[in-house]
C-alpha cells in the first residue's frame, strides 16, 4: 500500500472498475467501491480486465503567502525561468517554489478593534472607534460600521486614536 493514495481501474469507455463486487465495469456515480489502497491489485485488474491504473492523490494545501511573496509567485508564472525569478527576489526559495507548483492564498492583514475605555452609552453599552465618511467618532459595536481596522488605517488615524489599544479581531468576531 502506498501512503496517502488510492488507485483506480478506468476503461476506454470512462468508466471504473467496481472493487467490490469485482464483476464489471461501472460509471463512477454507480460504482460502490471504485478505488483500492493496493497498488498492486489495481495493477492486476488492469491486466486482466483491461483499462489502466488511475492514482488518486489528495491535493496539497495552499500555501499562506505575505502579499511581497505572492507577487513574486505571480511575476514566476510569467517569467520564462520561473525558479530564477523566485530566487533573485526571495531568500525563501522553498517556500515560493512550493507555492508556484501548488497554489497559494495571501494571509489577511491583520485587523484590530479599539476599544474606548471608561466611554459607555447611556445603558451601558461600550463604545468603539469608528470611522464613517472620513469622520471618526465613537460608536457600540454595530454591523455594517467600520470598526476593525488595519495598521495602516490606525497608523493614518488622529493622533489620539493611534494612541489608544488595539485587540486583535479574530475571523469568528469579523
Amino acid at each position: 500500500m502506498s501512503e496517502g493514495k488510492l488507485y483506480a481501474v478506468k476503461n476506454d469507455e470512462g468508466k471504473y472498475w467496481d472493487f467490490e463486487d469485482q464483476d464489471d465495469f461501472w460509471p463512477l456515480d454507480i460504482s460502490d467501491c471504485p478505488t483500492t489502497p493496493s497498488k498492486e491489485q489495481a495493477e492486476i485488474v488492469a491486466d486482466e480486465q483491461g483499462g489502466h491504473v488511475v492514482t488518486l492523490v489528495e491535493e496539497p494545501e495552499k500555501v499562506v503567502l505575505t502579499k511581497e511573496q505572492a507577487k513574486i509567485v505571480k511575476d514566476a508564472h510569467d517569467n520564462k525561468i520561473p525558479a530564477c525569478h523566485i530566487a533573485n527576489k526571495s531568500d525563501d526559495e522553498e517556500l515560493l517554489m512550493n507555492a508556484y507548483v501548488n497554489g497559494y492564498t495571501v494571509e489577511k492583514d491583520k485587523r484590530y478593534l479599539v476599544e474606548l475605555d471608561g466611554l459607555v452609552t447611556t445603558d451601558n453599552a461600550q463604545q468603539y472607534l469608528t470611522k464613517k465618511n472620513g469622520k471618526w467618532f465613537a460608536c457600540r459595536r454595530m454591523p455594517g460600521m467600520h470598526q476593525d481596522f488595519t495598521d495602516e488605517e490606525l497608523n493614518a488615524a488622529p493622533e489620539w486614536a493611534q494612541q489608544l489599544n488595539r485587540e486583535e479581531v479574530t475571523d469568528d468576531e469579523q
